[in-house]
């Protein structure tokens, strides 16, 4: 990450900007994007569309009269991504977008404690935004997500993969069909909000406040938010949402996920598309634009965007991985400019396994992402830190003769005292029977949202769809158990 032979005396000023454009030779530069990268002001909004059309072109993964929901928090890159829609939609577009979008606004006002004055003041100015653009929109309460059904946290069924050609067969018949994007200012829906009970607000409220810390706090956050965004972009018949991600903002989840043991999802939660769900896909078009390319062109060219609070806000810098992640990248970004840059190509390369969840109770119940808990090998390192823990949670017998009124945990037999073992030789401890009659529900979860309902005080406050899906699986694994023996094994039908 470190330049060689470059230095850096801090960001340039107008005067040392170069005279010309280093695109058309022509124009005055207004605006310098990296060392040698300055652009006036007309080619710095070409290059800034052409990297957006890009992007959707070059994956090809959005089909012509396809819905699209468009994720919007009014933060500046998703605000910058709805001006993109929009110009790629409009009358003088070179070449306009063909998809149908959406916009969807999740209210988590109630999660850092807002009043409701200032929730609706949000919400309407907002809405203004939304209006502006003639796109159909939702504003959603994040207290829904406590209605939510058991089936959001289910991989639907997607759709066949296309072949190769099936896009261009596309794009000709959508030309042929209506030649046009299908998009006016009179297919504009507004739902209105639903109301938002105070007892669901404390109830959401006592949710997040039964986290312990504030990583868990902001993880479990954002579990909650996509769960209900997949719902919504699955009620309203959107089969793509569109996530405002930027290439800096990715940099710093890679780095905080790795550390808080989601390194096995990386290519999920940082990639271009996100098909853990099935039939809805995540889509990340923003990820090429850092977040000072998103600042210059939103004040260059008057993309409104409202700031919204949260739980991390006006907090220190070591009050979450997340944050202390964040203030790291930023900070080494300001002194080695290719910082963000380096982190973000190490992110395209990471592919999932495919095929590695085929079934449901072989995903996370949380984040809906294959579990890397069942490594079968000692020397995994699941494994390794499951040993490290036990070890470190087990008293060693002199501390025991010096404390016999110890009472093991529940984790442990109750008869181990002064090392001794348990008395029960023929069919287990008795804590392992209990547990093997009532499997936990971090059965269900990957290694890292185990951490996150590790650290909360209670699972009795989690939504009652995820408890009654756990309650769900946790029946059909017991029940598998049972017939275990007279069930065919996989190798037996493949041969």
């Amino acid at each position: 990450m470190c330049q060689v032979e470059e230095e850096y005396h801090g960001p340039l000023l107008r005067e040392e900007l170069p005279r010309q454009c280093v695109k058309c030779k022509e124009a005055s530069a207004a605006v310098v994007i990296r060392a040698g990268d300055a652009y006036c002001r007309g080619c710095f909004k070409e290059y800034f569309i052409h990297k957006f059309r890009a992007m959707l072109g070059k994956n090809r993964l959005i089909f012509p009269g396809e819905k699209v929901l468009l994720a919007v928090s009014g933060g500046p890159s998703s605000c910058s991504m709805l001006s993109q829609v929009q110009e790629g939609l409009s009358q003088n577009a070179h070449k306009k977008l063909r998809f149908l979008p959406g916009i969807v606004y999740i209210d988590e006002g109630g999660a850092v404690g807002q009043s409701v004055e200032h929730r609706r003041r949000t919400v309407e100015e907002l809405r203004a935004v939304f209006r502006a653009t003639g796109f159909p929109f939702l504003m959603v309460p994040l207290e829904q997500v406590l209605d939510l059904p058991s089936s959001v946290v289910l991989s639907a069924p997607g759709a066949p993969e296309q072949e190769a050609g099936a896009y261009k067969a596309a794009v000709d018949h959508f030309l042929l069909s209506n030649g046009s994007s299908g998009v006016t200012a009179g297919q504009q829906q507004e739902t209105p909000p639903p109301e938002v009970q105070e007892a669901h607000t404390h109830s959401l409220q006592r949710l997040l406040g039964s986290a312990r810390t504030l990583t868990a706090r902001e993880e479990l956050l954002n579990i909650l938010r996509q769960h209900l965004l997949v719902h919504t972009a699955r009620s309203a018949g959107y089969s793509k949402l569109m996530l405002g991600d930027s290439c800096t903002r990715l940099a710093v989840k890679l780095l905080s996920s790795i550390s808080l043991g989601r390194g096995a999802q990386l290519a999920h939660d940082t990639g271009f598309s996100d098909s853990r769900y099935g039939d809805t896909i995540l889509v990340r078009p923003m990820r090429d634009y850092s977040a000072k390319e998103i600042a210059y062109y939103n004040r260059m060219f008057s993309v409104p965007s409202v700031f919204t609070a949260g739980l991390d806000t006006k907090t220190a810098d070591k009050s979450s991985i997340q944050h202390l992640t964040e203030s790291f990248v930023i900070k080494l970004q300001a002194d080695f400019p290719s910082t963000v840059s380096t982190i973000y190509r190490t992110s395209e390369k990471l592919q999932s396994c495919k095929g590695s969840a085929s079934a449901e109770g072989d995903r996370c119940l949380l984040c809906v992402c294959a579990l890397d808990t069942a490594a079968g090998e000692n020397a995994s390192a699941f494994s390794a830190t499951l040993i490290s823990e036990q070890l470190s949670q087990t008293k060693s017998p002199g501390e025991s003769r010096q404390a016999p009124e110890w009472t093991a945990p529940a984790s442990q037999c109750c008869s181990i005292v002064g090392g001794e073992l348990c008395g029960n030789r023929g069919g287990g401890c008795c804590s392992s029977a209990k547990a093997s009659e009532s499997p936990p529900l971090r059965s269900l979860l990957c290694y890292s949202c185990q951490l996150t309902i590790k650290d909360m005080s209670s699972e009795e406050v989690l939504p009652q769809y995820i408890l009654s899906e756990a309650e769900r699986r946790l029946r059909r694994s017991q029940l598998r158990e049972e017939i275990r023996d007279f069930l065919l094994e996989d190798e037996a039908d493949e041969g």
